[in-house]
């Protein structure tokens, strides 16, 4: 009932906290066993893993240098990508661009899958929207 109640996520830890605290006297491993039994598992997901391309990483230089103060807007930008698990289609991801003046996000793209064509969609939708002029700089992680 507790296992259905929550929809398949509780696994035996979860289970056995909830016994207890219902008053019932009972082990985790006993929870474990007869969870095994009726062959009732909890929903699980795998943790992200990102993959190495075995290539040497080109060395840039750090234009900004830690210095992320600006005095105007579309002076300084920074962009990044944010991995974002779904129950219904696994990862997917989200680049977006953010203006450091005023601390939003100007442009964002978000996909199932981590493609040249998914940051270049974010920085566009930025440069389409704020139409900066020549000088600004574009700060990512690499």
């Amino acid at each position: 009932l507790i296992h259905t109640d929550s929809k398949g996520r509780y696994g035996a830890p979860k289970i056995h906290f909830l016994l207890l605290k219902a008053g019932f006297s009972v082990s985790l491993k006993r929870v474990q066993r007869l969870m095994r039994k009726a062959e009732i598992y909890s929903i699980t997901t795998k943790k992200f893993r990102p993959q190495s391309n075995r290539k040497p990483i080109e060395a840039r230089e750090n234009v900004l240098q830690q210095n992320f103060s600006t005095s105007k807007l579309n002076e300084k930008w920074v962009a990044d990508i944010t991995y974002i698990h779904t129950l219904r289609d696994g990862w997917c991801y989200l680049a977006t661009v953010l203006d450091l003046y005023s601390k939003k996000i100007i442009g964002y793209s978000f996909s199932r899958s981590m493609t040249t064509e998914l940051v270049l969609d974010a920085l566009n939708n930025a440069t389409s929207v704020q139409q900066p002029l020549p000088g600004l700089i574009l700060h990512t992680d690499l």
